[in-house]
């Protein structure tokens, strides 16, 4: 198998609920005018909490500093997995649970702090540019290991980013057990033609923008058992949704697709306080036993939780 470190740095923020009518304009313009910014890498997630944008150093000159924004201080490179030569943008999802063995956990057992995004498309494993060469080096015996740059791959060896860095020696820790809630609705992952995307507008504007704003029919609001949460990415012009099946029927069903099965899937938040960036081995403890049993799932984290969506079945819940 391939990993590919891709040639996107990436900064990690977060806008506040309340703050959100400052940034309207420039998200507007990373999810709908690509031909007016050079932003390539776009991921907006609405959790109850706040909204965490993920976007590249062109994205992120959108953004004016503002009291509602918090920055993660480091830069971070997305990873990808190819295998068997098929493109990272294959029509095919693949789960981070195929990756749980392979790239999860052996960067956990080397302190690596990682940040997941999944998608309709792929899975992204986020990692601190300071922690490239400790990336490399664990895992060059596994993988052949390129850096896309100026779209070329470009191989990479543990001596060309070694900085004088090596494998972390820190001894091992017990992560510690977060609390997870399991709220009730029922999510679709799904993908749309970037050349639809304006015929969808009005709506995905409404649910990014508005769909907080107080329901005429009280009939209409979610359970206490649900909770909020809205997924967008917009990367190297694929597009990607992640939604509950009330806010999917806000959208024509034409125009989105998923796979022939059309699957739904259960989330299951990680949490009780919000995670911090720092802790290492949370995507590991929630992947690996669903890779045990050989249960796909995307993961998704964000400014202050993680989040991971099984397949709607009984065993997918126990199995975490």
């Amino acid at each position: 198998m391939d990993l590919h470190i891709l040639d996107h740095r990436l900064r990690v923020t977060s806008i506040s609920k309340n703050g959100l009518v400052n940034f309207t304009h420039p998200l507007i313009k990373l999810i709908f005018l690509r031909n007016r910014t050079r932003c390539e890498f776009f991921s907006l997630t609405e959790t109850p909490e706040n909204y965490t944008v993920v976007l590249d150093e062109e994205g992120f000159k959108e953004l004016q500093p503002s009291e509602h924004l918090q920055v993660e201080s480091s830069i971070w490179l997305p990873l990808n997995v190819v295998s068997n030569g098929n493109a990272s943008s294959s029509s095919q999802a693949v789960g981070v649970t195929k990756i749980a063995k392979s790239v999860i956990a052996p960067l956990a057992q080397q302190h690596v702090s990682v940040f997941m995004l999944s998608t309709y498309q792929t899975d992204f494993i986020l990692v601190r540019e300071k922690d490239l060469s400790v990336v490399v080096t664990t895992l060059e015996e596994e993988f052949n290991i390129y850096k896309e740059v100026g779209g070329e791959s470009v191989p990479v060896h543990c001596q060309d980013v070694s900085n004088g860095l090596q494998k972390n020696g820190k001894e091992a820790i017990q992560p510690t057990v977060h609390p997870v809630l399991i709220p009730q609705n029922q999510f679709c992952v799904m993908s749309l033609d970037p050349d639809t995307l304006p015929s969808i507008a009005t709506t995905l504007i409404d649910v990014l923008f508005y769909s907080n704003s107080p329901k005429e029919d009280t009939q209409s609001s979610p359970s206490r058992d649900c909770i909020k949460f809205f997924s967008f990415s917009l990367i190297d012009g694929y597009i990607s949704l992640v939604m509950d099946t009330e806010a999917q029927r806000q959208f024509p069903a034409d125009l989105l697709f998923t796979s022939s099965s059309g699957e739904l899937w259960r989330m299951v938040r990680i949490g009780g306080q919000p995670l911090g960036f720092d802790e290492c081995g949370i995507v590991a403890q929630i992947s690996q036993p669903l890779a045990d049993s050989d249960i796909s799932a995307y993961y998704i984290s964000t400014f202050s939780f993680d989040h991971a969506l099984t397949e709607y079945r009984q065993r997918s819940i126990r199995a975490i």
